[in-house]
């Protein structure tokens, strides 16, 4: 079966193959050893100040983030079911928010966010998805940072990068916390998160602290010594620098992401082609997001016919959408065969008669 979800994403052989070597214990030496590599890789790819891991989903940095950087009120981007759970998690403590609410398919406007924070001197933490991937959706995170931080300084932007981290390159100039997390673009079992934090995020961190298991005031003092404050996903991390040394191997992050970039352009365009809409009117280079009546059925014709694994929607999109993973070592023939078979059962469900264009539009997209 090929796996073309976004999240949980197929694990490399050679990743799999460092993960099956023998447990070591955390509190070693020989661990700390292969921590301090996994931090040195993971701040190259965050480009922030310093990174932090968490043995929880990206749901954790998220809660850890909202707990230490918003003091007094939250402003929250919904854009869709990640957006939504940043408010859930404000709600969940307590804690003070305002969220402006979009269609799925839209991003947030700069004007909308920066009109709230010129008007209400109470928030100070912004939360919001770099890509929100309920519908394979863009915002335009660091226009939206710069403009924030050009009025108010202070205002603390926490970037949910779960589904962007490792698929671009987030600029991340005036982010003051990036969240991603094991299983998307590092292609890592789910049970991994990390927070990239730039030096604004660290001085409240080690000024404060909160809870217990998040306390990241806690996690701070222990990572940079090369160890965790609690047990530590020993497996994940060993796989974490076998992903980067193939990475690596492959050419490096830029290649990756030029390469990510080139295979979502050249899909999207073969979709079209193929008179598809493309849900996001703004599409993140993480995945293809479809709106089709049929987008059921299809999925079950891929998964059961033709041995492809899509995702479909979740809420009111759930039986429309469906969406194709371009995060990760993704081989250009997988998602070549995937677009055919997506023709394929567009012509089984005749809607349109299979002549080939997927394929075609695609290749000569993606090398042009």
């Amino acid at each position: 079966m090929l796996l073309l979800t976004p999240g949980p994403t197929p694990v490399p052989e050679a990743v799999r193959m460092a993960m099956s070597t023998p447990t070591i214990h955390h509190r070693t030496p020989e661990f700390e050893a292969i921590f301090g590599q996994a931090r040195g890789y993971l701040k190259k790819l965050f480009d922030m100040e310093e990174v932090l891991m968490l043995a929880s989903s990206g749901t954790g940095a998220m809660e850890a983030c909202v707990l230490h950087l918003c003091q007094s009120k939250a402003l929250v981007v919904n854009s869709g079911k990640f957006g939504e759970r940043f408010g859930k998690i404000c709600a969940a403590y307590n804690k003070p928010f305002i969220e402006i609410k979009n269609e799925w398919n839209t991003p947030v406007s700069v004007e909308a966010v920066v009109e709230l924070i010129k008007n209400d001197p109470s928030i100070d933490a912004i939360c919001m998805q770099v890509c929100e991937s309920a519908g394979g959706l863009r915002h335009p995170l660091e226009a939206i940072a710069k403009a924030v931080k050009a009025i108010r300084p202070q205002v603390m932007i926490i970037a949910d990068g779960i589904t962007a981290v490792g698929v671009e390159k987030v600029d991340t100039t005036h982010i003051d916390a990036l969240i991603s997390g094991s299983q998307k673009a590092l292609m890592l079992p789910p049970g991994l998160a990390f927070i990239g934090l730039n030096a604004k995020a660290l001085e409240m961190i080690e000024e404060g602290g909160a809870g217990y298991y998040f306390n990241l005031k806690t996690e701070l003092k222990n990572q940079r010594k090369n160890t965790t404050a609690w047990t530590a996903t020993t497996t994940l991390i060993i796989g974490l620098n076998a992903m980067f040394e193939l990475i690596d191997a492959e050419g490096g992050l830029e290649k990756l992401y030029a390469d990510t970039a080139k295979r979502a352009h050249a899909t999207n365009e073969a979709l079209k082609a193929l008179g598809l809409h493309i849900y996001p009117k703004v599409p993140a280079p993480a995945m293809s997001a479809v709106l089709h009546e049929d987008a059921s059925k299809i999925r079950k014709i891929l998964k059961n016919k033709y041995g492809v694994n899509m995702a479909g929607g979740q809420d009111h999109i759930k039986e429309t959408l469906f969406r194709i993973n371009h995060m990760g070592l993704v081989n250009v023939y997988e998602t070549a065969w995937s677009l055919n078979a997506i023709e394929m059962a567009l012509s089984e469900l005749g809607i349109r008669h299979f002549d080939g264009t997927a394929n075609r539009v695609f290749t000569q997209e993606f090398y042009k």
